[in-house]
């Protein structure tokens, strides 16, 4: 049997969309709340399913730690609608921390109630907040839900390269198309302006244009971005014009150019 026969699209959902990492802590998290808000300011429906698990984080960025959504019709849970964006994470499900020790068929079942037991209703995006690496919560979505398209997080060195590259592959593997990458800490912005290197440059751009990938985005390190998830308003919302900001608006845009 195929394993991905059992793939049924979401009602109401027109793309879903990854957004993955082959390693943690180059900020995937980060990019997920800021992109799907950045779609949310240029008048789109999105929603964004924090799929991370053991470890989601989306509840903090999103100032909705000690929120409970609400069951509806039909056993229907509702998202949380949260500065435009309808928002699902395992988090609001169980205490944050509580230490969730689930094997394989856990998770499929978990990813199953989020995508098909929460009430979406009409979107243009779908955003998934992948866990770090090539696991059960992938190629769960891979089976469930045909995914139109996924983005690869990243920093500049190599050593994040070598993960990211993993992580493409498997992409490749299950048949989703790569939409690009987004560099994630591409530099240090200067009190002038200009861009600073923080990290060695590894071989990302080489690797992209031999591969025909893509890049939709370079987003600059700046400690107000860290800063605004922390406090629970990303920084896309809370400083709109920042220089950052208008990075994620071009993103999206760039994304959605992307998809068609």
């Amino acid at each position: 049997m195929n394993p991905f026969e059992q793939q049924r699209p979401i009602p109401g959902v027109a793309f879903i969309v990854a957004v993955s990492s082959g390693k943690g802590g180059v900020g995937k998290s980060t990019v997920a709340a800021n992109l799907a808000l950045a779609h949310a300011k240029t008048g789109a429906r999105v929603g964004l399913l924090d799929a991370d698990i053991y470890g989601p984080s989306q509840p903090r960025m999103f100032g909705a730690i000690a929120q409970k959504p609400r069951v509806i019709g039909e056993n229907k849970i509702e998202p949380l609608f949260r500065y435009g964006v309808k928002l699902m994470s395992m988090g609001f499900l169980v205490d944050e921390n509580a230490a969730l020790v689930w094997r394989g068929p856990m998770l499929f079942k978990a990813m199953e109630q989020l995508l098909r037991e929460v009430h979406w209703g009409e979107l243009d995006y779908l955003l998934v907040d992948l866990p770090p690496g090539t696991g059960d919560v992938q190629l769960s979505l891979a089976q469930k839900v045909p995914v139109n398209g996924a983005i690869a997080v990243t920093t500049p060195q190599n050593v994040a390269l070598a993960d990211v590259k993993k992580s493409i592959n498997m992409f490749q593997q299950i048949k989703i198309p790569i939409l690009g990458v987004i560099e994630n800490m591409a530099h240090f912005l200067g009190p002038n302006g200009e861009k600073l290197e923080m990290f060695p440059r590894g071989e990302i751009d080489t690797y992209m244009k031999l591969n025909d990938i893509g890049k939709l985005g370079e987003i600059p390190f700046h400690p107000q971005l860290s800063a605004a998830c922390e406090v629970g308003i990303p920084i896309v919302e809370s400083q709109p014009s920042h220089v950052i900001s208008k990075q994620f608006i071009e993103t999206a845009k760039a994304l959605r150019a992307r998809l068609g």
